[in-house]
């Protein structure tokens, strides 16, 4: 996509985990969805289609599967994140350009996830980038209010002492930029024409991005890269 808005200012790197920072051909969600059944029946005593069923609607009621169980449920939400993420991260491969690419960016790297950050660790270590992010803002410390309600995404900021002007936010998700323009962020969508999902195939029929997206990429690695060599 044509950039139209630029990053001379940006002095904060804000990046998404899921589907952002790793290919989202990976598909850790596939094995987070599946232990996320697992969990809710057992905890709930129901079969799991049922389980099922309840997590799905959850998701759509109150943003996570999570927010719905610990409204609905009043659940811990401790041992449950530690189960949906304790997942094979073999499918993760190891990414030298990106480590590469992020190393050369100027400024603060963060790590904003709606995940654990345990999780977090476990993949941009997987990823070999960790060292590159000064910090991971995850669900506990956006007190389990998930994206894209703006609150957090405040929080965030006030925690870690950003301006949002200096700031750039990736996202896999575009209602997930939306705070962050209105905050005042550049955003950029990492799309990925290539994985099935309803969210990809509406992206792929936009006639142009809408306004809360500034840039599109369907390359994380060679769009830093680009950004760090203008620099």
């Amino acid at each position: 996509m044509t950039l139209y808005r630029g990053f001379a200012d940006t002095r904060i790197w804000i990046f998404d985990l899921d589907n952002t920072l790793y290919p989202a051909e990976c598909n850790l969600f596939r094995q987070v969805d599946q232990r996320m059944g697992e969990w809710i029946a057992g905890y709930l005593g129901v079969p799991f289609e049922e389980a099922r069923y309840l997590q799905k609607h959850y998701y759509r009621k109150h943003g996570t599967t999570l927010a719905g169980l610990m409204s609905v449920h009043g659940l811990d939400p401790v041992p449950f994140l530690d189960y949906v993420h304790d997942i094979d991260l073999a499918p993760v491969p190891e990414l030298p350009a990106l480590g590469l690419a992020l190393a050369a960016l100027p400024g603060r790297k963060l790590i904003y996830t709606n995940g654990s950050r345990r999780h977090a660790e476990r993949v941009a270590a997987k990823l070999g980038v960790l060292q590159h992010f000064e910090d991971i803002f995850d669900i506990v410390a956006s007190g389990y209010v998930p994206k894209p309600d703006p609150e957090p995404y405040a929080r965030m900021l006030k925690l870690h002492g950003v301006d949002p002007a200096a700031a750039a936010m990736f996202e896999d998700m575009p209602g997930n930029l939306e705070a962050a323009h209105a905050l005042g962020m550049t955003t950029v969508l990492v799309a990925s024409p290539t994985f099935e999902h309803a969210v990809q195939k509406q992206i792929s029929g936009w006639p142009q991005p809408p306004v809360h997206i500034h840039h599109v990429t369907d390359d994380l690695t060679a769009f830093l890269a680009r950004l760090a060599a203008g620099r």
